[in-house]
């Protein structure tokens, strides 16, 4: 074997490796996650009501009781690819946050990829619904699941994101050619997507009606280069 070719695969065996090392399970243990915070809904610069837990059971992460939380990152992330496993009642209504700061709305300080039912908003728009990037931009296609188990693949580089729902490519954008404004939830203008960080926290909402939790198992993290 030649030299070139011994240490073309010892480079390649290295970076598999590497990569697998590289993914992070986010709620390894069961109990109240470590390494997060529950915070409002609204502006996570405010705590959680006392007594308010996201909890992990069996390798399963539920979300709060009473609804109307996040639950944040302490950890912020810049580049990285996100996957994990979710599941909503029939009223269902969560979403994964992005890049957020530590105060503020996620869904229009940040970005917030959505895990809704549409029995939860029947008028809801498409960027609304599961897959869109809230109120801003709607998936290519619809491929959720009402009350099974669907999978994120999400990732996050520079400007662009991709993400994958069930095996399906819903999502593969340059947030640089996103300049429209954003309505916020009182009418006021949120800043376009290509103008939101590109570093900070990621969570959890829970919104859900009807007395059901989002349920979230096997979430993983790797950070890129």
């Amino acid at each position: 074997m030649s030299p070139s070719l011994s240490a073309a695969i010892i480079l390649v065996c290295h970076s598999l490796t590497l990569q697998a090392a590289e993914f992070q399970p986010l709620f390894p243990k069961d109990g109240v996650p470590e390494g997060w915070s529950v915070r409002k809904w609204d502006d996570v610069k405010n705590p959680a009501d006392p007594g308010v837990v996201w909890k992990v059971k069996d390798g399963v992460l539920y979300g709060s009781d009473p609804r109307g939380t996040w639950l944040m990152s302490d950890k912020e992330y810049g580049d990285f690819v996100l996957e994990y496993e979710w599941k909503l009642g029939e009223q269902g209504n969560s979403g994964c946050g992005l890049r957020f700061p530590a105060a503020g709305d996620p869904a229009f300080d940040g970005i917030e990829l959505q895990m809704a039912d549409v029995r939860y908003n029947p008028q809801a728009k498409e960027s609304e619904l599961t897959g869109g990037l809230y109120r801003a931009v709607a998936p290519k296609k619809q491929v959720y699941k009402p009350t099974e188990w669907n999978s994120y693949k999400i990732t996050l580089k520079g400007s662009k994101v991709t993400v994958v729902l069930n095996g399906e490519t819903i999502l593969d954008l340059d947030l640089d050619e996103q300049k429209e404004t954003v309505k916020r939830h009182d009418g006021t203008d949120a800043k376009p997507l290509a103008e939101r960080p590109r570093k900070g926290r990621i969570g959890f909402q829970e919104l859900s009606r009807g007395g059901s939790f989002v349920e979230i198992r096997n979430a993983r993290i790797m950070e890129l280069e």
